[in-house]
């Protein structure tokens, strides 16, 4: 088991939970604390795929510790240097917009931005549907931060929908062990 302590946090694109929670599974067997962090929207939004109640109960049993869900909870992992890594899985483009702008009002933004007040890395595993339109300016923002990475991402659904981009979650594992290294898994567009 690796020791770096990985903060996993989820946003509300809830089509890609199945994946996401696939890839947290996976981070769980290999690294020995994996905290769950959820959004407003992803903590209590029920949706078409699934009661936000279910979710919370399956992300606590993966990672088997409660979720955080508030700003005081992750207030704390910048001045107690509580991470060695902060994955936000999957990252909307709400959030991608409150990062690139330097907005910290909610549990993952706050995350963020504690994380990175240490210098410490922050992988982004980008889902949103106007990635190539309005959130592009966040994406172009956020691609040459310091301290930033992406899970490698692309377009899902050209034709139905040509401005949508989603990380590969399948790469999430990987792309953790780069970023712990100072590196970016590559190709970033796929």
């Amino acid at each position: 088991m690796r020791k770096e302590r990985i903060g996993f946090a989820l946003c509300g694109s809830f089509c890609t939970f199945e994946p996401v929670l696939a890839a947290m599974a996976r981070l769980a067997r290999e690294y020995d604390t994996v905290q769950p962090i959820l959004s407003g929207a992803a903590g209590s939004v029920d949706s078409r795929f699934g009661a936000a109640a279910e979710f919370r109960a399956r992300i606590e049993a993966i990672c088997k510790r409660p979720v955080w869900d508030s700003l005081t909870q992750v207030e704390p992992i910048g001045p107690k240097k509580l991470l060695d890594l902060l994955l936000v899985a999957p990252c909307t483009g709400n959030t991608l917009a409150k990062l690139a702008a330097g907005i910290a009002d909610g549990p993952v933004t706050l995350a963020c931005k504690a994380q990175l007040r240490n210098a410490r890395p922050v992988v982004l595993a980008v889902s949103t549907n106007d990635g190539l339109a309005a959130n592009a300016r966040s994406i172009g923002t956020l691609l040459p931060r310091a301290q930033l990475y992406f899970v490698p991402f692309g377009q899902d659904d050209p034709e139905k929908k040509p401005t949508s981009l989603v990380a590969d979650m399948s790469r999430i594992p990987e792309t953790v062990a780069a970023a712990l290294e100072g590196r970016q898994t590559q190709p970033v567009l796929r």
